[in-house]
């Protein structure tokens, strides 16, 4: 007989989460970016992380707001003698539908993950957003999200134009639209519940293990371009690398992003519409004890993304879409016998809607879908992360409801249901386990001070 979800834990995170809400003040900003600029975090966000135009506008000029970018003056920027930190902490409670072999269902984190920011102004026309993060299995702090940014206005007649450079270490994590992966819905999610086991590149499996350098240009509010080039920046390994390091970059991995806004007003409200596209070429080498030389696995990512934002005072409605396809060509792993065929492919698509009544509460509806071609190796059979059927399909819909009490905190339900898993809906990893399975209810405080 299946385990059945035990309520009595989410009940004590429910009570723990009630406790910590009615403990909290009512706040006015997010943290650093607040306490530098003096603006409500609603003046940068509808219900963060999301970002409206004005927190767009912020990001891209460098996290700096200040008399110059205002006014065009030439005032230098006054630097605070306490350094702009602030910090995050995540406690949830996650069950599956059915425990994992040998496991307990339902899982409290206390914290499931424990954020340190430096986050704001270093000089007149450069800022950073840089993240230490504690997380419960691990027991120590890395190297998490980080983007450091210069950034410059040229205007001349009517023409404006916003320049910068970005130094970070996930693609996309210096995007402002929140469609692409490092800030697309989920935002925060189960650290214990089994997950798809594939993705491409760009959206997430490079994230924290590359350092990235480019260049970014904004025209007229409207269009914006960006070319960064990444090499490998992993945390945790020997260095210099050697065969027994993993995915390595071989040379430069070069990513594009162009994008298309346009805002326009709509009855009482402020419309938003982005279209874009972005992407990323890069040549990995497998190691794992093969040589970081000679052939190389080669991954082409190109996607397609859009926002729609609307806002009516305190209310707001959000939609992103974002299809991604990646070529692979597979030609290390291959040849070492990693993967069975020399070339594959990965197809994803996330597309989510939320609406939120007095930026305080509402829903999110997300649909997700992975496919690709099959390979008897890369996704062999394996309790609960494998796949019989040789396929890495994995499809699904999240359902999460969020309550904003105050301006930093948040609580939410989540819960994820899945239609496939690893390539089947039924016995799935050859083992027994059905996709259903792994359904997710997830329970989360967000706080941030």
């Amino acid at each position: 007989m299946k385990n059945r979800i035990r309520f009595y834990p989410l009940f004590a995170l429910g009570l723990v989460g009630a406790l910590l809400l009615a403990i909290v003040p009512p706040a006015g900003a997010v943290p650093s970016f607040a306490r530098q600029t003096g603006l409500a975090c609603n003046a940068c966000h509808t219900v963060a992380p999301q970002l409206n135009a004005f927190g767009r506008y912020f990001k891209l000029h460098g996290y700096v707001l200040g008399p110059n970018k205002l006014t065009g003056g030439s005032s230098k920027l006054s630097i605070s003698e306490l350094p702009p930190l602030s910090a995050m902490a995540i406690a949830s409670d996650s069950l599956t539908r059915q425990a994992q072999p040998d496991s307990q269902n339902g899982t409290v984190q206390f914290p499931q993950q424990l954020s340190v920011f430096y986050a704001g102004a270093i000089s007149e026309h450069m800022g950073a957003f840089a993240q230490l993060t504690y997380e419960q299995p691990d027991a120590h702090f890395s190297m998490d999200n980080t983007d450091i940014r210069y950034a410059r206005d040229v205007n001349w007649g009517d023409q404006t134009l916003v320049w910068g450079l970005t130094l970070n270490n996930n693609p996309t994590v210096q995007d402002v639209w929140n469609s692409t992966p490092a800030w697309g819905f989920p935002f925060i999610s189960s650290a214990v519940a089994p997950m798809p086991g594939a993705s491409p590149l760009i959206a997430g499996p490079l994230a924290q293990n590359v350092a990235g350098v480019g260049a970014y240009a904004w025209l007229n509010n409207t269009w914006y371009g960006e070319l960064t080039v990444y090499r490998s920046s992993q945390t945790g390994v020997t260095l210099p690398y050697t065969s027994s390091s993993t995915a390595v970059i071989a040379g430069v991995a070069p990513y594009w992003r162009l994008a298309w806004e346009h805002p326009w007003v709509t009855g009482n409200g402020q419309s938003d519409l982005e279209v874009g596209t972005l992407g990323l070429n890069t040549r990995l080498y497998p190691g794992g004890g093969h040589p970081l030389s000679g052939p190389t696995d080669n991954y082409l990512d190109v996607g397609a993304d859009a926002q729609y934002q609307y806002i009516n005072g305190n209310d707001s409605l959000a939609l992103h879409a974002i299809y991604i396809h990646e070529r692979q060509e597979l030609n290390a792993s291959s040849a070492y016998g990693l993967a069975a065929n020399p070339n594959g492919h990965l197809n994803s698509w996330n597309v989510n809607a939320s609406y939120y009544w007095n930026e305080a509460y509402g829903p999110t509806l997300s649909y997700f879908s992975i496919s690709g071609s099959a390979d008897p190796l890369l996704y062999a059979p394996a309790p609960v992360s494998g796949s019989v059927a040789d396929f890495p399909d994995s499809r699904g819909w999240i359902l999460q409801w969020t309550w904003v009490p105050t301006l930093n905190v948040q609580a939410s339900v989540q819960y994820v249901l899945y239609n496939k898993f690893n390539g089947a809906s039924a016995n799935y990893d050859g083992s027994g386990r059905s996709a259903s399975d792994n359904d997710t209810l997830y329970l989360a405080v967000w706080l941030l001070w």
